[in-house]
Formats: C-alpha cells, sequence, structure tokens
C-alpha cells in the first residue's frame, strides 16, 4: 500500500529566505516588510529573530533621582555594534577549549605527563606473580586443576564456571547451627553474591586441620604408628575437596552432557554449607584420630623426624 502523501508535511521541510535585493528595491515599504520578513525566517541562517527596535514610540527617559545622580547613566547600545553575550560554559567544554589551545601552541592534549593516567601506572619491579599466568582467584585455580582429567584444563575451567554460575543463580542457603561454617562468615543470603567466596568458604569449612602419617615399624611388631600433622592452606584444601569429589563421584546421575558433573558438584557444594554432606563426618572422625593419637608426638624416634 503506497504511503500518503502531505502537501503540507512536504512544504514544512522547505527553508523560506527573503531576498534583501527586493526589500533594497522598495525603500518605502522596508518598515512593513521587515515584520513580515522575520516571521518568515526559519532555520536556516542563525540570525535572530527578534524584531527591531522602535525608537519613535518608546517614552521618554525618567529624570535621574538624586541617589542615582553619581552613578553613570547606562549605556544605549547602538544598532550597527553587537553586543558580545557571555554564555556560561560548563567543565566539559572548558576542557575543550583548553585541548583546542594545546593542539594550536603544537602541544599534545592526551600526553601522560599532562592529562596522567586513568588507573596509574604499576609499581616496578614487578612482583613475581604480578602476569596474566596468575589472573584468577588461587583458590578457584587450585580447585580447577584438581577437578581436571587427561590434562584437559579448558574442559575443567568449563566446569568450573558451571559450578560458579550454579552458586550464583541458586537461593540462599539454609545453615545448619550444629555444623557451624567458618568464624566470620558472611550471612546466607550474601553468599550466592559471591559464589568465589561461596566455593572457598565450603572447601575450608570442612577442611582438616591435621593428617595422620604412619611411621612403619614404630608401634611393635611391624605394625606403623599414626601420628597426627598439621596441615597448611592448600594441603587442607586439597584434602577436603577430594573427600567433595569422591562423594561427588559416587552419587547417580540425573542425565546427560557435558553438564551433568557441574550440576553435582555445585549441589554437593551447597550441601556441604547446609551441613547436610557426608563429608563432614569424615572431617570430624579424622579429627578424632588425630586427638587419640596425640601422645605419640612424644615417641623419640618420631621427634627427630616431625
Amino acid at each position: 500500500m503506497p504511503p500518503r502523501l502531505n502537501l503540507w508535511s512536504a512544504c514544512r521541510a522547505l527553508s523560506i529566505r527573503t531576498r534583501p535585493a527586493v526589500a533594497a528595491s522598495r525603500p518605502q515599504s522596508a518598515a512593513l516588510a521587515a515584520p513580515v520578513s522575520l516571521a518568515r525566517r526559519s532555520f536556516s541562517d542563525n540570525a535572530s529573530t527578534q524584531l527591531p527596535p522602535n525608537n519613535s514610540n518608546l517614552p521618554p527617559p525618567p529624570p535621574p533621582s538624586s541617589s542615582s545622580s553619581a552613578a553613570p547613566p547606562p549605556s544605549t547600545p547602538n544598532p550597527g555594534e553587537s553586543s558580545a553575550v557571555e554564555v556560561p560554559t560548563s567543565p566539559e567544554n572548558e576542557m575543550a577549549l583548553n585541548q583546542l589551545r594545546m593542539i594550536e601552541y603544537g602541544l599534545s592534549p592526551l600526553d601522560p605527563a599532562v592529562e596522567g593516567h586513568k588507573y596509574g601506572l604499576p609499581e616496578l619491579p614487578l612482583p613475581s606473580q604480578k602476569n596474566s599466568k596468575y589472573r584468577y582467584d588461587g583458590v578457584v585455580e587450585q580447585l580447577t586443576k584438581l577437578i581436571m582429567k587427561d590434562g584437559k584444563l579448558a574442559k575443567a575451567q568449563r566446569d568450573m564456571a558451571m559450578v560458579l554460575n550454579y552458586l550464583r543463580t541458586s537461593p540462599p542457603p539454609r545453615l545448619d547451627p550444629s555444623k557451624p561454617l567458618l568464624p566470620g562468615a558472611p550471612p546466607a543470603h550474601h553468599l550466592p553474591l559471591d559464589p568465589v567466596l561461596y566455593l572457598s568458604l565450603a572447601v575450608d569449612s570442612v577442611a582438616p586441620l591435621v593428617k595422620l602419617r604412619p611411621f612403619k615399624g614404630l608401634a611393635g611388631g611391624g605394625k606403623s604408628l599414626e601420628v597426627p600433622i598439621p596441615l597448611r592452606a592448600r594441603q587442607r584444601r586439597r584434602i577436603a575437596f577430594n573427600w567433595i569429589l569422591d562423594v561427588v563421584e559416587r552419587k547417580k546421575s540425573r542425565g546427560s552432557g557435558r553438564t551433568q558433573f557441574a550440576h553435582r558438584l555445585a549441589e554437593e557444594i551447597v550441601a556441604v554449607v547446609e551441613g547436610k554432606s557426608t563429608v563432614w563426618d569424615r572431617r570430624l572422625e579424622q579429627h578424632k584420630r588425630g586427638t587419640a593419637n596425640r601422645a605419640n608426638l612424644l615417641h623419640h624416634q618420631v621427634k627427630g623426624q616431625i
């Protein structure tokens, strides 16, 4: 269907401008034609559309009073002179004008010595871990390497991204007071806002503090003597996450595809935070065995090997 044609809308786009030659040839009708020509003026130029002042109809100025006798009389602008009007400028305009002045003098307005850096320069010398190799969080990177199988790091990173996305979109967990998290943990409704903190808190809360190191032949009759040994932070996280992976591997698959392992792992992490996972019982059993064997630390053959 063809569009409707409206001659009035087509004529409105045309700019109408009077010809000064016609107005000059008829000086007797110039005063009458001025208001009409100004009324017909469109947006084709930047000239002012105000009517010229008619000095013949103005009343005489009032006589100066005694209080303002010392003040100079106001200057009347001449019709031929154009008075400069100060337009207030914004800070952005001032900055742009300064940059144009610098370009006029042959200077670069984007010189860092003049403008400054947006994020600042790094301090030199750079630290040993200040490179792209260490751009991820330390806990996330360590757990990603534990997920990896057969050297497929890209697949492990994709699974870790799915786990973090699951934690971010899951509802707040319901905490169990009998199985508290680490001291200073944020409230439960804050955990989905930071999935990296969510994951780190779950792993660190079930991480054991000690491990049992066997010393062969020290218990008599060829038996090993178990001695509790304190663990560092990375060792604790590695043991706790391996426990979580063992539980995940024993779970039944609910479907197929590349998301099944990541979803099972994320569900187990949520269960750890809520206190429903069997990893808590494994941690408690490890601590009980360490407490029961703490007397073995005083063995004369163990003191020099720890």
